[in-house]
């Protein structure tokens, strides 16, 4: 898959900007005390693991904002798969302009690399029954972009980006649709639907009887939540292809196969975002 050019987008460059700004402050102290302003050097970016890489244009981004003189030259793709020692990008020009640059560049590569690097893991637990691997929202507020695409680097598929992009019926919409005195899980899909006919409609359900009652309407997606494997095969085999079904909550790296080989389209898991450890990768100058 063709990955997007996320760092030409406005909204990164402004995260650039102000994370730089949070960072930079009114100046680096240590460097212009210690380091003649016209000094240059080569400097390295390398994995100290086994990781599957993301962020490389981002960190490039960092470097170019604090000083357009500094080139970088990207070893390593997005997407591709590194070992311990690999030079995944070079840098050279003004050690200061290096240094002011170097813990953000590495925080958005080391957050997105290890994003990218869980998502390979499950991808490939997987790959064989055909699933998808989905993300959710649960992202660090303001960096979904970033993290997002990450995902896409792992190999896994982006689901909503946010509220504006599909419907998603979950639990307390439910409640309040219920409390209203309204009857019904498929009138709820047909409902949405109506208001919004240009976007997909997901419904959760959470049991083999909910399943029944909202395939009548016909939903895009049907989210199976919290259910064991014996009870996601069930919702397979009563669905028989007539919609899309997700499977998610509660699924870990022990337990992805069996819900996987239910015959589930997609599993969504929000530890992709909101677990995964950075990885370890360090600048070295030369």
């Amino acid at each position: 898959m063709k990955l997007p050019d996320i760092s030409s987008k406005s909204d990164v460059r402004e995260l650039v900007r102000r994370a730089l700004k949070e960072d930079v402050g009114s100046g680096d102290i240590t460097s212009i005390a210690l380091v003649e302003s016209g000094a240059t050097a080569k400097a390295s970016i390398l994995s100290r693991g086994n990781y599957t890489v993301s962020g490389t244009g981002v960190a490039k981004a960092v470097f170019k904002q604090v000083d357009s003189a500094v080139t970088c030259t990207v070893h390593v793709r997005d997407g591709q798969v590194v070992t311990p020692g690999a030079v995944i990008m070079t840098i050279r020009g003004r050690v200061r302009s290096i240094l002011e640059a170097e813990r953000t560049a590495l925080n958005f590569l080391q957050r997105m690399t290890g994003i990218a690097t869980v998502t390979a893991g499950f991808v490939a637990k997987t790959r064989c029954y055909g699933v998808t691997i989905l993300d959710t929202r649960k992202t660090t507020p303001t960096l979904r972009r970033l993290e997002k695409y990450a995902v896409l680097c792992g190999g896994g598929s982006n689901h909503r980006m946010g509220l504006f992009d599909r419907t998603l019926i979950k639990d307390n919409h439910r409640r309040i649709w219920t409390t209203d005195g309204l009857r019904g899980l498929g009138m709820a899909v047909l409902t949405a639907r109506h208001k919004y006919p240009g976007k997909q409609v997901e419904i959760e359900v959470e049991s083999l009887e909910e399943l029944r009652q909202v395939l009548k309407s016909k939903p895009d997606w049907v989210l199976l939540d919290n259910m064991a494997p014996g009870q996601i095969k069930a919702c397979v085999k009563e669905c028989g292809g007539q919609v899309r079904l997700e499977a998610s909550g509660g699924i870990t790296m022990r337990n992805i196969e069996a819900v996987a080989a239910t015959g589930v389209d997609a599993i969504s898991l929000g530890c992709l975002t909101h677990s995964a450890p950075a990885a370890d990768l360090s600048l070295e100058l030369a």
